[in-house]
């Protein structure tokens, strides 16, 4: 193939340069790694991927995969080379037309072609290079002659009568050949550790783009859950609501007053009547008229039945009178914690409440309460036994439970302590010595509060937390299969600090120390992580 025909080859279809990363699709076609990067970065947000040369479609993002055997070619295919015959340097001798030349003599200070070049002599002082119009570049601006070393001393190209003045006396000096050699295997050496650099980068930007990839289809995938969840807790509120509002219905009829309402409208219309009879009674002037009404008797008759209905009246208004206020509020308590529960489990969340201190491993200067949820330094030492399982060093306990799956939470109040340690800490974590401390190890992660200042700490490495804690309570949440330990300030709203990364080797038990004071663990609320 000719020399432009193969450096077309080694041009990227995207960029139109030489290949750098080359790179090619499952089609065959190759491109340098950025510019299809960049083409699928685009073409992420229109739903496919495809070629940009032959515009094969791919559903999924392709992978891309390196080819090497163009890259070493790229490599290889020396940059300055260009098309025979245009060079624009022709020989000295063809006087009566432009023939190209193939070799410049420094010598001769010409440039000769094929057939010159046949004739040109091969004495060693001739010396033959590439073609080339910079001829005085390779003379000693001094001397005027060739330069044919290298002083290493002073980094500059000599003549052999520089090489015998003072200047470079004495001077370590190697021949252009050997000095070229040498700097041409630094260059190696150096392109060496850049290629190894650059793959190392490769493969950092790789699996950056694979964390990312993966962070984008667990978001998708938990936006189309929590989606799903929303559209079931408005259902289930939707259900809970007619619950409810039948329950207060059904209370009002069965407690309706409409009949001894009634009732007592007509009795309160039949008094007004008899009111009327006797007000006519005693405005008539004529007596024997009044002494003669014969029904004044059942005008005058009110007290038995008057006190049947007050009695009636009195049972309705305090035994049976109003709703049962307290049963629609259990109704909806019920029924909306069944929602928080199943908001809980939608995110793989179980409230440890049942965390308690293990008083077997508390330090001698701990007091445990009788509930086993608050542990208080004292200044008077406790007479306990000497343990392999008990602190000697900090004033530290663990919990009796262990925690090796699952994702959990709880809680930790500490308003009643100035200086303490907060975390989650391995069974084998050391029992004696400075090293002890909870997060001066690798075996322990916590929040640290010293001298009203806070810090996250791990393996003795602490990090500053600013702004300090806002709230008198922390959560600390666990993911043991993802290897996530979280903590939390339960300030409003609620203030993620940091989570720590690792693979956990262990089970992982809750690990408290108080150098003052008190601090109590719960499991608190069942909410939802942030």
């Amino acid at each position: 193939m000719a020399s432009a025909d193969l450096r077309q080859e080694l041009d990227c279809s995207i960029c139109l340069t030489t290949y750098t990363d080359p790179v090619n699709l499952r089609c065959g076609h190759n491109f340098c790694r950025v510019c299809i990067d960049r083409v699928l970065d685009t073409q992420g947000g229109s739903g496919g991927y495809s070629c940009p040369e032959c515009r094969e479609e791919f559903r999924d993002r392709p992978v891309l995969h390196r080819n090497i055997t163009l890259r070493n070619i790229v490599e290889t295919f020396p940059s300055t080379q260009l098309e025979e015959g245009k060079t624009g340097i022709f020989c000295t001798y063809c006087y009566h037309s432009h023939v190209p030349a193939v070799i410049s003599c420094l010598h001769c200070e010409a440039s000769l072609c094929d057939n010159h070049l046949r004739v040109h002599s091969k004495a060693p002082e001739h010396v033959l290079t590439d073609p080339t119009t910079s001829m005085e570049d390779r003379k000693c601006s001094i001397h005027r002659e060739l330069l044919k070393y290298y002083c290493t001393e002073d980094s500059a190209c000599i003549c052999v009568s520089c090489r015998r003045d003072r200047e470079h006396r004495g001077h370590k000096v190697e021949t252009l050949d050997e000095a070229s050699e040498n700097k041409k295997q630094e260059l190696r050496n150096v392109l060496q550790k850049l290629m190894t650099e650059r793959e190392e980068t490769e493969k950092r930007v790789q699996s950056l783009q694979d964390r990312r990839r993966k962070v984008q289809e667990t978001s998708a995938g938990l936006t189309e859950r929590v989606t799903a969840l929303f559209i079931e807790l408005r259902r289930h509120l939707e259900d809970l609501e007619k619950r409810v509002r039948r329950n207060i219905s059904s209370q009002e009829e069965r407690i309706s007053l409409s009949d001894l309402i009634h009732q007592l409208e007509i009795k309160k219309n039949d008094l007004s009547r008899k009111m009327e009879d006797i007000e006519k009674l005693c405005n008539m002037t004529d007596t024997l008229t009044v002494l003669q009404e014969s029904d004044t008797g059942d005008l005058c008759d009110t007290e038995e039945g008057d006190n049947e209905d007050r009695e009636r009246h009195d049972r309705l208004l305090h035994d049976g009178g109003d709703l049962d206020v307290s049963g629609i509020s259990h109704t909806l308590h019920t029924g909306l914690s069944d929602m928080i529960k199943e908001v809980n489990v939608f995110f793989y969340i179980q409230e440890a409440s049942d965390i308690l201190l293990d008083v077997n491993t508390a330090h001698n200067n701990l007091q445990i309460s009788d509930d086993m949820k608050t542990v208080s330094w004292s200044d008077i030492e406790q007479n306990r036994p000497e343990t392999p399982e008990r602190f000697q060093w900090w004033s530290q306990v663990l919990s009796s439970q262990r925690f090796s799956s699952g994702r959990h939470y709880w809680e930790v109040d500490v308003r009643e302590s100035e200086y303490y340690r907060v975390g989650m800490c391995y069974p084998s974590i050391e029992r004696r010595g400075w090293q002890s401390g909870i997060g001066n190890n690798k075996k322990s992660w916590g929040l640290r509060r010293y001298t009203g200042e806070c810090y996250l700490i791990h393996d003795n490495k602490e990090i500053s937390l600013s702004p300090n804690l806002s709230s008198n309570r922390v959560r600390i949440s666990v993911d043991y299969e993802a290897g996530q330990l979280s903590l939390y300030d339960l300030c409003d709203p609620i203030r993620h600090l940091h989570t720590f990364t690792t693979t956990f080797t262990e089970p992982l038990h809750v690990g408290l120390a108080v150098g003052k004071g008190s601090i109590t663990i719960s499991g608190g609320e069942r909410r939802r992580e942030k």
